[in-house]
């Protein structure tokens, strides 16, 4: 069986920019039908993950996510300014896919940080779900955390994916 894989803008492409982070967990009894509602409503985000705060959208967008929706929230200490560029619910045969180019900092500066994060929502074979994670980073900010042990981007981005799922389990279960 072929998993499906991120797509990526150009400039960020993993291995060309500053740092790189990749979660994945692949989880039985679970579809993405069950994942995606939580995922895709960026206001449920910090009532499974204690590292997002602060979620707004601009424009009358929300609270689901959409192609080009403007959206702000906080996170690893950094308000970050966001803007959704890929937004495909999953379907028959088809993985969900959402991803957003957030930002922080003026642009020019030593505290600019540009990054793609993008998600992968897809059912596998035996009643199971797959959910992946990946975030590019462009800037000096993005330099440190690399450099950082352990390394804060994977730890908060597992926090995140087992929030999520530990979520999904429980809707479930009502």
């Amino acid at each position: 069986m072929q998993m499906n894989a991120i797509l990526w803008p150009e400039g960020y492409v993993p291995g060309l920019t500053d740092n790189f982070a990749s979660n994945e967990v692949i989880v039985a009894g679970l579809c993405a039908a069950d994942v995606w509602p939580l995922l895709s409503t960026p206001s449920c985000w910090p009532t499974y993950y204690r590292n997002a705060a602060h979620v707004r959208f601009y424009g009358g967008k929300g609270p689901a996510l959409e192609d080009g929706a403007r959206f702000y929230f906080e996170t690893f200490g950094f308000p970050v300014e966001a803007r959704c560029n890929e937004y495909v619910p999953p379907a028959d045969g088809r993985p969900g896919r959402v991803a957003w180019h957030g930002w922080a900092g003026e642009e020019g500066g030593d505290t600019r940080l540009d990054v793609h994060h993008a998600w992968l929502v897809e059912d596998l074979d035996g009643g199971r779900v797959r959910v992946l994670t990946q975030e590019t980073q462009r800037g000096k900010p993005a330099r440190d955390l690399r450099a950082a042990h352990p390394n804060p981007m994977i730890n908060g981005h597992q926090d995140w994916l087992d929030g999520l799922v530990d979520a999904a389990l429980k809707a479930k279960v009502k």
